[in-house]
């Protein structure tokens, strides 16, 4: 495999989260805020990615892949190319014909809100082109003052952004309420469900509320007061007296706590699409706005939270439903006859569809071990000349502190056929 492990992290990196993966060879840190994903990571992000996909499919949205570069005439129709208005672009210029950097000014895209919109005013006219709900994972830049924590504030990220197109504002709403209902269902899968919390947070100019998921973790920028009986929480930045009374909810029912911001949804109304010129003819022929709203969650620091909030001591700590591989086989021994068990059981659940992988390295058994936690796969297997003289194969979980004999030959069933 095309992987190293680290005893140490960077000196520069504080960020538990980019230590770990960093220590692990998930990662490789090109500068502040700027991440290379290694093969391992690769396949976490992936699995991550694949979760989210899912979900977003299971309610109508339907996939694209856009453009990062960016048009300042798109973004001045919006109002928001300039700095004051938005103060974290990376820009550049093509190249004019007359030397490096000297033809029309561009941007490295931030978000995508014009430019997904600009491109629905080819294909949308009539009410019968209506819904409409269309994501995809792209790169954003942002040019933060402080890129902090690791994957979870990053200058460069992959971001799934799903925009809605509507007629009208009960349809807005009915989609809004799938969606809300499908991020819940991507962080119970991603193994954060417990501890996520629909948040109340300002709407900013589009709304009164936007509506934010948000993970309890100590190194959360976001105060939150969760009603734990609710399963929801008010964001610090709209916390007040009006705000819990038209909430139902009472202060001595909520419990301050830190928290990351892995998602948000929240309504535009027609913010982007007057803007822009985005209208439908109605079924009495007259022209209306469409109705937006915009939907994010980031998978890479959906992936840092996951280590902030699971991982020991000892290393990372992955759910099953994104680990890069179930199983962490160890040999331990060179005999001809371990090498041949070791292989066997290898091929054997790789065949059953079981991911895989394999410490075939002649290194001390301390040294595999630890290797085995750092990479935070759910399931250790061992085999040496030790399990082999009981006829058995090693197993610990991830999490526990037992080991158990298990028999040689019955693994794949024991591992595999129960499931």
């Amino acid at each position: 495999m095309f992987l190293k492990t680290r005893r140490e992290a960077p000196a520069d990196e504080t960020a538990k989260n980019a230590q770990l993966l960093i220590r692990a060879g998930y990662i490789h840190k090109e500068m502040a805020g700027v991440y290379s994903f290694l093969p391992l990571g690769l396949i976490t992000l992936n699995k991550v990615i694949n979760i989210i996909r899912e979900e977003i499919d299971a309610i109508g949205g339907q996939e694209m892949f856009m453009s990062t570069l960016q048009s300042k005439e798109l973004w001045e129709k919006s109002g928001r190319w300039h700095d004051e208005v938005v103060d974290i672009w990376f820009k550049t210029r093509l190249h004019g014909g007359h030397g490096f950097h000297q033809g029309p000014e561009l941007g490295l895209s931030n978000t995508h809100e014009e430019a997904l919109t600009a491109i629905m005013t080819n294909f949308v006219h009539s009410y019968k082109d209506l819904p409409v709900y269309a994501y995809h994972f792209q790169t954003k830049f942002r040019n933060e003052p402080r890129a902090k924590n690791g994957l979870l504030r990053c200058r460069e990220f992959i971001m799934k952004d799903l925009y809605s197109f509507c007629r009208a504002q009960t349809e807005h709403d009915e989609f809004y309420k799938k969606a809300q209902a499908a991020y819940i269902k991507i962080f119970e899968r991603l193994g954060l469900g417990k501890d996520t919390y629909l948040t109340f947070a300002s709407g900013g100019s589009f709304s009164k509320f936007s509506h934010e998921f948000q993970t309890v973790t100590d190194v959360g920028e976001d105060t939150i007061f969760v009603h734990e009986g609710r399963r929801l929480a008010v964001n610090k930045e709209v916390y007040s007296d009006e705000v819990l009374a038209e909430l139902g909810l009472a202060k001595d029912e909520l419990v301050e706590k830190k928290a990351v911001e892995v998602g948000n949804i929240f309504p535009l109304g027609t913010r982007f699409s007057e803007a822009l010129g985005l209208t439908f003819t109605d079924e009495q022929g007259s022209a209306k706005p469409v109705i937006m709203g915009s939907y994010g969650i980031g998978p890479g620091r959906v992936m840092g939270t996951i280590v902030e909030h699971l991982a020991d001591d000892k290393g990372l700590v992955w759910p099953e439903a994104v680990a890069p591989a179930r199983i962490y086989l160890i040999r331990l021994g060179s005999e001809p006859r371990t090498v041949i068990e070791a292989d066997r059981l290898y091929e054997q659940l790789t065949a059953a569809g079981v991911g895989v992988i394999y410490d075939n390295r002649d290194e001390r058994a301390g040294e595999m071990f630890a290797d085995a936690d750092l990479f935070g796969i759910p399931i250790r297997l061992v085999v040496s000349d030790k399990t082999l003289a009981e006829g058995a194969v090693e197993q610990k979980g991830r999490s526990s502190a037992e080991t158990k004999l298990i028999p040689k030959d019955k693994v794949t069933q024991i591992l595999v056929d129960k499931d």
